[in-house]
């Protein structure tokens, strides 16, 4: 079976350009959806690649009406490959039922891959930027009430660590940390016979 696939991304936006391209080739079933390309998991699409079967095929008009962007082409049509369907693109005369559309599939996820890898590239770089100028401050430390009074309660052996966790709302973790931070910036009683400060010397 022969699915064409129309979208538009607003609901006063025309279809007729896209269902007259894909009527012309010859589908048997036409699935129109008006909604955002930036959301893969649009229900109609998502329910035409489920009930795909081996040996169907998802034909578009281009791949700007499939995916927004090269990683969602390449995450969308491996979903209809699993299904042992195939995928078609009409103004790119892309078809993954042959060697060639195999192939620029393969060219596609090598260029998607390199996509990834420059804007991780860009992110490190702007980072840095942003560190040498003082303007980086990473991401933003959560704020824990009461933390003062539960680290009392764990102190006293009243709580569990674990128990001491779920009051502050965080993981087991996370409240070693903090423990470990907030114990580091407890001030030291230098009365404290406990307490031996060596100068050196033996």
């Amino acid at each position: 079976m022969v699915f064409g696939y129309v979208r538009v991304s607003t609901k006063n936006q025309n279809t007729d350009r896209q269902v007259e391209a894909l009527k012309k080739y010859g589908v048997d079933k036409l699935i129109i959806e008006k909604v955002s390309g930036k959301n893969l998991n649009r229900p109609d699409l998502m329910n035409m690649i489920g009930g795909l079967r081996e040996g169907d095929t998802v034909v578009v008009l281009s791949f700007d009406r499939f995916a927004r962007n090269t990683k969602d082409l390449l995450n969308l049509v491996d979903s209809i490959e699993k299904k042992g369907a195939y995928f078609k693109s009409l103004q790119e005369g892309m078809d993954t039922s042959g060697d060639m559309g195999r192939f620029i599939m393969t060219i596609l996820g090598a260029v998607g891959e390199l996509e990834r890898k420059s804007i991780l590239e860009r992110q490190r770089q702007g980072i840095e930027i942003a560190k040498r100028e003082g303007r980086f401050k990473g991401r933003r430390r959560k704020e824990i009430d009461d933390f003062e009074k539960v680290y009392q309660q764990w102190q006293d052996g009243k709580v569990s660590s674990e128990q001491a966790a779920k009051l502050l709302d965080i993981s087991r973790s996370t409240f070693y940390r903090r423990k470990a931070e907030y114990e580091e910036d407890m001030p030291i009683d230098v009365g404290s016979p406990c307490i031996v400060i060596s100068k050196g010397g033996k």
